[in-house]
């Protein structure tokens, strides 16, 4: 029996890869986005490249009431829930309105602990499932440059290794994702050092073989674990000196 897999937030580039990536593994998928009507060209690809089911959802992650009447409309609980919702927002304008300040902590926190709330429930009446959250390495150590974006990502690791505590027993898996650079749309306009730089695939690759393995904790590249290791072991009072 086919296994379906939900995107949440199926529009960004490194939702699409996995997306590409599952469904040339025979998943279904379930796919959630705000306007989801602009999913439907790369869904005809989907469904006759793989020949498999998709169903795209509208859906808005910061609309908190709605979430878990979605939920039990679905017409299929899936096998894999992915978050891939966030924000990089602008710091500067986060940390001087805060409209703004509010709208990244709750699209990288806030509404994802919200929608994975709902679903956590249902695998653990269930009793099996996988549940990936895509934070970041920004959340490893909080720097001047984007620590509200930070700071959001950082709730939401810990937020996801408390899950995965909690539903160890329950044959639920979790699985919490940080990637370094990436090259996708939201960071188009970023100088980015190339050798350090993945592109989408590759996360979406490495999601996989997380999900497959039962990962705990995935940085992509590779290389980001070692690279944080570093920066996490510099002492507060050389650190806070730095221009990061």
């Amino acid at each position: 029996m086919s296994k379906t897999i939900m995107i949440i937030g199926a529009k960004s580039d490194i939702a699409r890869a996995i997306a590409h990536e599952f469904a040339s593994k025979g998943y279904n998928l379930q796919l959630l986005a705000r306007k989801s009507d602009s999913l439907l060209k790369g869904v005809a690809d989907l469904k006759i490249r793989y020949r498999i089911d998709v169903e795209c959802f509208e859906f808005d992650v910061l609309d908190f009431k709605s979430h878990t009447v979605f939920v039990n409309s679905l017409p299929l609980l899936p096998d894999v829930v992915v978050s891939l919702v966030g924000s990089l927002g602008d710091q500067h304008q986060s940390q001087n309105e805060w409209d703004a300040c509010e709208s990244v902590l709750d699209t990288n926190f806030s509404g994802p602990v919200s929608i994975l709330n709902v679903l956590a429930n249902k695998l653990e009446e269930r009793k099996r499932g996988t549940i990936v959250g895509v934070s970041s390495v920004a959340g490893d150590r909080g720097r001047q440059s984007n620590y509200l974006y930070g700071s959001a990502k950082a709730g939401f690791t810990a937020y996801l290794a408390g899950l995965r505590n909690r539903l160890n027993k329950s044959n639920v898996h979790v699985v919490t994702v940080k990637p370094g650079f990436v090259n996708t749309s939201m960071t188009a306009d970023m100088d980015l050092p190339e050798r350090l730089t993945a592109q989408a695939e590759q996360v979406a690759d490495d999601v996989y073989q997380a999900v497959i393995k039962k990962k705990n904790t995935l940085y992509t590249l590779w290389f980001w674990r070692y690279i944080m290791l570093i920066i996490k072991s510099i002492p507060e009072f050389i650190f806070k000196k730095l221009s990061l």
